[in-house]
């Protein structure tokens, strides 16, 4: 094999990491049987035997597993020459990804998206919505607004502020259930839970909420869903305050139990900073997310 299709190369790297052709197409954004003929394809270049199949799964053999690290090799660099080139370039336009949480994501970036693309019209802002931390070291994403502190060397990190979040509930539940204003008063109330696991009423009984498992009416994992059950009377449940704020018909309740206090931080790839497009959007949402 005289010189190596990087396209091969990422989806042996892909289907070894994920395990699953499936799995390894939707994260390149190609389809299976596509991306079974370049796995096909870099097998029959280099002569040998990568995968064999074990149900639905592909297992790397004794080749494979040999050949993996001199292919994660070849792949970092490839992804450090991006990285490089990207961070060189200064003209303000293209597309820049930024990944959140869901919440953040839905109901606090739309208007900054909107503010930016009215200052630079040229810059495209590709929002991803995930709550899990996007690896901006693999291009996951150019931009993170993570609520922990990345431990990487290689990422930028800027702590914009110490976020709040306190217990709303709708006004028809108040008018229905009473304003609960202590820990105590919600002990026999709805709330809203985030999991059926048990790790979300963990959290809430040490936080000083006497609940169980009986006080919880519905359960959502993503916090869009689990806020729109809330505004539509099901318990109470917990949002970031200034979202919350700007939701007609949400009441503060349990007044004296004390906020959740959380931090937002931008983080961006240390070479990826000095790409002119990215500055841009970083500064914009160090400045949009900053306390008012």
């Amino acid at each position: 094999m005289d010189q190596m299709d990087w396209n091969q190369l990422r989806a042996f790297l892909e289907t070894a990491e994920t395990g699953s052709l499936s799995a390894a197409a939707r994260k390149l954004g190609l389809t299976q049987p596509t991306l079974s003929r370049q796995v096909a394809a870099i097998e029959r270049d280099l002569g040998v035997t990568l995968f064999e199949r074990v149900g639905k799964a592909m297992a790397l053999t004794t080749t494979g597993m040999d050949l993996l690290e001199h292919a994660r090799a070849m792949g970092a660099a490839a992804e450090a020459l991006g990285l490089a080139a990207n961070g060189r370039s200064q003209a303000v336009g293209g597309v820049v990804s930024v990944s959140a949480t869901d919440a953040v994501a839905a109901l606090l970036l739309p208007p900054l998206v909107r503010q930016l693309h009215e200052q630079e019209p040229g810059i495209a802002i590709e929002v991803i919505s995930s709550n899990a931390l996007s690896d901006l070291l693999r291009r996951e994403a150019d931009i993170a607004i993570r609520h922990v502190k990345p431990e990487q060397p290689d990422l930028i990190a800027r702590l914009v502020r110490e976020a709040t979040a306190c217990f709303y509930a709708s006004e028809d539940f108040v008018r229905a259930h009473g304003h609960p204003r202590t820990a105590s008063d919600a002990t026999h109330l709805p709330f809203v839970g985030a999991d059926r696991v048990g790790g979300y009423l963990g959290y809430l009984q040490q936080h000083g909420l006497p609940l169980t498992e009986a006080n919880f009416s519905c359960y959502a994992d993503h916090s869009v869903a689990n806020f729109e059950l809330m505004r539509n009377g099901l318990g109470i449940g917990a949002m970031m305050d200034e979202i919350a704020r700007n939701t007609p018909g949400i009441v503060r309740v349990l007044n004296d139990v004390p906020p959740v206090v959380f931090p937002i931080w931008l983080v961006t790839h240390r070479e990826l900073h000095t790409a002119r497009r990215i500055r841009v959007v970083f500064d914009a949402l160090a400045r949009g997310l900053a306390p008012t």
